[in-house]
C-alpha cells in the first residue's frame, strides 16, 4: 500500500479512463485533453480553498493539491480520508482515498521518498485481466458500430439515388422518406468524423502512456491555448446536430403515417414545408441553444465531455420525440389490431390475424424507433457489468444497421420501387435489342408473343432510328398513336411484386388509400396513359 501501489492502479485507471472510453456516444467520452482540463479546474479550485483557509491548527498537515485531490488538514497521527473525486470519470465514486499524518504534521512518506496515498478503493476495478476484458470489449463495439454505419451509408446513398432518379416515385410521402435516409447518412458520416478528430490512432497511443506523474507534472504547467480546440467544437456541435434531427425525421414519418390514418382531409403538399421546418429547423434551435450557452457558461478544452445538466438542452427535445414518436406507434398498433378484428369477424383463424399484426408491428418498429425506448430509462454509470456490455451491445448494433434496415424496408422491398426498376430494366433490354439487330442489317424479327414483326426503315449513320411497330393479334395503334416499345401499364409488372411499406399495415383502402396510392403528384396526360402497351 505504497507509492507503487498507487502509481500502479492509476496507470491502469487512466489507460482505461482515457483510451477505452472513446467509442462510446459524444456525451460520456472523456478524451485527455477533457481530463487534463477538468484537472486544471480542479486545481484551480483547490488552491482557492487553500488560500480561503487563514487558520491552520499547529501540528496539523496543510491541505495540499497532489495532481489529482485536493487534500484537507490533517491532525496529527490520523488517517485523512477524502471521496473519489467525480472528475475522473472512472473511478468508484463512493469509494475513499486515504493519506497518513504524522505526529510531527507532516504527511506520510513512502519508501520512495514521495507522499504515500491508497486509492485503492477509487481503481478498485481496474486489474489487468479486467482492463484487457474491457479494452476487447471496446474494440468489439468499435467493429459493430463501424461495419453498422458503413453498411447504411451504402445503402442509404442508393436509395436515395433510387427514389430520386424515378419522377414516378416523387411525392410527398417519398420526399420525407429520402429526408430521412440523409439524414441517417449525416448522423453516420459525422460519427465517422468525430473519431477521426477526436480519437485518432497516435492519440490513442498516446493516451496510455499517460501515468499519475503526468498529470501531476501537466497540472502545473500553464493551461492550453483554447483556440486550437475549434475544430473538435466544431465536430461535436455537428454530430449533435445530425443526432438531433435523425431523431426529428423520425417523428415526422410518424406524425405523417398517423395523420394519414387519422385526418379525414389530408394535403400532402400543404404540411411538407411544415414537416420539413420540424425535421431541419427545430434540432438547429436547441443544438444553437445548447451551443451558445455551452461557449458562454462551459467553455473546456473540447466539447466532447459532458457539461453537467447543460446537456439537458439538446437531450430533453430529443427524449420528447422518442415519446412522441413512441405514442403515436402504439396508437396506430391500437388502430391496426381493432381493424383485424373487424375484418376477421366470425373466422376462426385467429393465429393468422396474429401473424398480419406481428408482421405490421416490425414494419413499423424500425420507422418510429421504437428501440429507442427500451433502455433509454437506463442510462449508464459505469464501463462495467453485465447490463452495461448488454445496454452498449444492443445500443450499437440497432443505433448503426437501423438506417440500413429502413432502407431494405422502405426503398428496395417496396412494391412501387420494384416495378420502376423493372420497367427501366426492360425498356433498356429492349433499347440494346433493337439497337443489336439493327446493326446486324435485320429488317424482320420476332419479339414476344404481342409484338411478332418490325420493320426498320430509315436507318442512317447521323440520323435517329425510326421504329414502326406492327402486330398481329391487335390493331396497331391506339388513338392514332403508335405502340411504344418499354411502356409498361401502371400496376401491370407490380402485382406480383412485394408490396410497398405502407401495403404490409394491411389498413384498409377505404381509410388509408393516401398512403398506399402510387406517387400521382405528377399525374401523365390521357394520351400518353394510353400510349403505354406491354410488350414483353
Amino acid at each position: 500500500m505504497g507509492s507503487a501501489l498507487l502509481l500502479h492502479n492509476l496507470d491502469f485507471l487512466l489507460v482505461s479512463l482515457l483510451s477505452g472510453l472513446y467509442l462510446v456516444y459524444a456525451d460520456d467520452v472523456l478524451t485527455k485533453e477533457e481530463q487534463i482540463g477538468l484537472l486544471f479546474k480542479a486545481k484551480r479550485k483547490c488552491e482557492e480553498n487553500i488560500k480561503s483557509k487563514h487558520n491552520i491548527p499547529d501540528g496539523f498537515c496543510s491541505p495540499e493539491w497532489d495532481g489529482i485531490v485536493c487534500w484537507p488538514e490533517g491532525p496529527p497521527g490520523k488517517l485523512v480520508s477524502t471521496t473519489c473525486p467525480e472528475y475522473i470519470y472512472d473511478f468508484n465514486h463512493k469509494g475513499l482515498a486515504y493519506r497518513k499524518c504524522d505526529n510531527n504534521g507532516t504527511w506520510k512518506l513512502a519508501p520512495t521518498n514521495k507522499t504515500w496515498a491508497n486509492y485503492n478503493e477509487c481503481a478498485k476495478f481496474l486489474y489487468p485481466y479486467n482492463y484487457s476484458h474491457e479494452k476487447e470489449v471496446f474494440h468489439r463495439l468499435y467493429l459493430i458500430y463501424t461495419v453498422g454505419y458503413s453498411i447504411s451509408l451504402g445503402s442509404l446513398m442508393v436509395a436515395v439515388v433510387i427514389l430520386g432518379y424515378f419522377r414516378r416515385l416523387h411525392c410527398t410521402r417519398n420526399y420525407i422518406h429520402m429526408h430521412l435516409f440523409v439524414s441517417y447518412m449525416l448522423r453516420a458520416i459525422s460519427i465517422f468524423v468525430k473519431d477521426v478528430v477526436l480519437y485518432s490512432g497516435s492519440a490513442l497511443e498516446n493516451m496510455e502512456r499517460v501515468t499519475v506523474e503526468d498529470l501531476k507534472s501537466i497540472t502545473e504547467a500553464p493551461p492550453a491555448n483554447k483556440a486550437q480546440f475549434i475544430g473538435c467544437k466544431v465536430v461535436v456541435t455537428f454530430f449533435l446536430y445530425f443526432l438531433a434531427t435523425n431523431y426529428y425525421w423520425i417523428l415526422v414519418e410518424g406524425l405523417y403515417l398517423h395523420s394519414l390514418i387519422f385526418m379525414t382531409f389530408f394535403s400532402d403538399r400543404k404540411y411538407l414545408w411544415g414537416f420539413t421546418l420540424i425535421g431541419w429547423g427545430v434540432p438547429a434551435m436547441f443544438v444553437t441553444a445548447w451551443a451558445a450557452v455551452r461557449a458562454i457558461f462551459a467553455d473546456t478544452e473540447c466539447w466532447d465531455l459532458s457539461a453537467g445538466n447543460l446537456k439537458w438542452i439538446y437531450q430533453a427535445p430529443i427524449l420528447v420525440a422518442v415519446a412522441v414518436n413512441f405514442i403515436l406507434f402504439l396508437n396506430i398498433i391500437r388502430v391496426l389490431a381493432t381493424k383485424l378484428r373487424e375484418t376477421n369477424a366470425g373466422r376462426c383463424d385467429t393465429r393468422q390475424q396474429y401473424r398480419k399484426l406481428l408482421k405490421s408491428t416490425l414494419v413499423l418498429m424500425p420507422l418510429f424507433g421504437v428501440h429507442y425506448i427500451i433502455f433509454n430509462a437506463m442510462p449508464y454509470t459505469e464501463v462495467s457489468g453485465v447490463p452495461w456490455l448488454i445496454q452498449m451491445h444492443y445500443e450499437m448494433l440497432f443505433n448503426s444497421f437501423q438506417g440500413f434496415l429502413v432502407a431494405i424496408i422502405y426503398c428496395f422491398c417496396n412494391g412501387e420501387v420494384q416495378a420502376e426498376i423493372k420497367k427501366a430494366w426492360s425498356r433498356r433490354t429492349l433499347a440494346l435489342d433493337f439497337k443489336r439487330k439493327a446493326r446486324s442489317g435485320s429488317n424482320t424479327y420476332s419479339y414476344g408473343p404481342m409484338v411478332s414483326h418490325t420493320s426498320v426503315t430509315n436507318v442512317t449513320a447521323r440520323g435517329p432510328l425510326a421504329l414502326h411497330l406492327t402486330t398481329r393479334l391487335g390493331p396497331a395503334t391506339v388513338n392514332g398513336h403508335r405502340n411504344l416499345p418499354g411502356y409498361v401499364k401502371n400496376g401491370s409488372i407490380s402485382e406480383n411484386s412485394i408490396p410497398s411499406s405502407a401495403q404490409e399495415l394491411h389498413i384498409p383502402e377505404e381509410e388509408h388509400s393516401a398512403h398506399t396510392r402510387p406517387c400521382e403528384d405528377e399525374k401523365p396526360s390521357p394520351v400518353v396513359e394510353e400510349e403505354r402497351e406491354t410488350v414483353m
